[in-house]
């Protein structure tokens, strides 16, 4: 049976979207079987969908080389049960060519990341992804954050785009993302995705799914799947009492402590992981590693809850 495209697939998720960070070993070059393990795990504990090699694989880390093989992985690994989108980033001719390395090893979709360096301006910005969509056959998630900021006229212009099905926001400005949602609705016809792409955007998406983006990002689930589930579960049933003890005993706490260092986003995740026992190994450079205390206080946190989870039962 051939697969429901890639929007209907993620329009009702079964749970979080997953986006799991790269392997290294020791010499720095790709771990492929913590890679797979940490898929194949994330797969098996309810992921409605991979992002593979997105900001929290350490997409700008990649080779072009390593960027493929990662894909191709994840691909194998998720053998169809859930849909794999990859990152493409960088200037035009380089974004075009990350999408079809992920086409040719098997992805579903891209998630199309901010050029590299410059501040466009919309007329730009739209030519860029204009390009990237009609490069491959893969339908694009266009991601807002940094220096790709769209006007709702501009995303207006995006969903009416052949190939580009939806908008991943990480920028966090809800007047703005309220604008471009009803801009879409009232100026154009069918169904386009939104997702919150805040890091933690377990901690903003009682707001964002107010003003109608239900998606959003889990870096959580890639270290504790089990608390991303409860929260997606309390979030999707209305257990507005689970939510809350999740975002006060856990997230609040893990999003004050990723404030404590530059891309711990990204670095304070992979410790996560390696402290649930899988050794994803260090972040690559200019990314570093959390200090020592911030990774205690990290455990200490995914004690807590664990502890929440107990309590709710």
């Amino acid at each position: 049976m051939t697969p429901a495209p890639l929007a209907a697939r993620l329009s009702i998720p079964s749970g979080p979207l997953f986006f799991p960070v790269t392997a290294f070993g020791p010499d720095g070059a790709l771990d492929l079987t913590a890679y797979r393990a940490h898929v194949r795990r994330g797969v098996e504990a309810g992921a409605a969908a991979v992002f593979a090699c997105c900001g929290t694989g350490e997409f700008h880390a990649l080779t072009p080389e390593e960027f493929q093989t990662c894909v191709r992985a994840a691909v194998e690994e998720t053998a169809g049960r859930v849909p794999v989108v990859a990152g493409a980033g960088y200037g035009t001719a380089l974004a075009v060519h990350y999408a079809r390395l992920a086409e040719a090893a098997g992805a579903d979709g891209l998630l199309a990341m901010p050029p590299y360096l410059v501040v466009a301006g919309q007329e730009g910005l739209l030519r860029h992804y204009r390009e990237v969509a009609a490069a491959t056959a893969l339908p694009v998630i266009v991601y807002q954050r940094d220096n790709a900021v769209f006007t709702p006229a501009t995303v207006v212009e995006l969903a009416r785009t052949d190939g580009i099905v939806g908008f991943k926001d990480g920028l966090g400005d809800l007047d703005l993302m309220q604008r471009v949602v009803s801009a879409v609705r009232t100026e154009t016809t069918g169904d386009f995705l939104y997702f919150n792409g805040l890091p933690t955007a377990e901690q903003t998406q009682l707001a964002y799914r107010a003003i109608g983006v239900p998606l959003y990002s889990s870096a959580v689930f890639c270290f504790a799947p089990e608390l991303a589930l409860a929260f997606h579960a309390a979030l999707a049933s209305g257990d507005d009492g689970t939510v809350r003890r999740l975002l006060d005993g856990f997230y609040r706490p893990f999003v004050e402590l990723r404030a404590q260092g530059r891309g711990y986003a990204v670095s304070l995740v992979k410790a996560g992981v390696r402290l649930r026992g899988l050794d994803v190994g260090e972040v690559r450079p200019p990314l570093h590693e959390p200090a020592e205390d911030h990774v205690k206080h990290l455990a200490a946190l995914i004690e807590r809850g664990d502890a929440l989870l107990e309590e709710g039962k």
